[in-house]
């Protein structure tokens, strides 16, 4: 069995490029772990997480604190902004099954959305918190 980590990133990676709704706002399924050299814009990348054990007597029920980035270069805020709102729409209390793990919730916690140093990147840092535990 997987660790819930790795387990939780792989059903969230599998998620959003099974997500038609983002799909259509990266103009096809750009969703990667790591982009390639010449990605075309816009896409998502799978970012940092932050894990935290907050077992009980129950089991080990794991914290995740998750970080998805959206890259834009479309004149403006708006695509970043309709890119963030399909990465919500996908993952916000959605029902997924990590391998081995049963997902307590998983919920979107904060976005920023800023403009680069280059001037014409656009630039959303989404996150999101999960609790898992192990199934039985």
């Amino acid at each position: 069995m997987p660790a819930a980590h790795v387990a939780l990133r792989a059903a969230i990676f599998d998620a959003l490029k099974a997500d038609t709704a983002l799909g259509f706002a990266l103009g096809g399924h750009r969703v990667y772990d790591e982009p390639p050299a010449n990605a075309a814009f816009p896409y998502v990348t799978l970012g940092d997480a932050r894990i935290v054990d907050v077992s009980a007597d129950d089991g080990q029920v794991q914290e995740h604190q998750l970080t998805l980035h959206a890259w834009s270069r479309q004149g403006g805020h708006k695509e970043a902004h309709v890119i963030t709102g399909a990465l919500l729409q996908a993952l916000d209390d959605a029902p997924l099954t990590p391998d081995g793990h049963r997902l307590v919730n998983l919920r979107f916690a904060i976005a920023d959305i800023r403009r680069e140093a280059d001037g014409r990147t656009y630039h959303a840092v989404v996150r999101f918190r999960a609790i898992t535990e192990p199934e039985d």
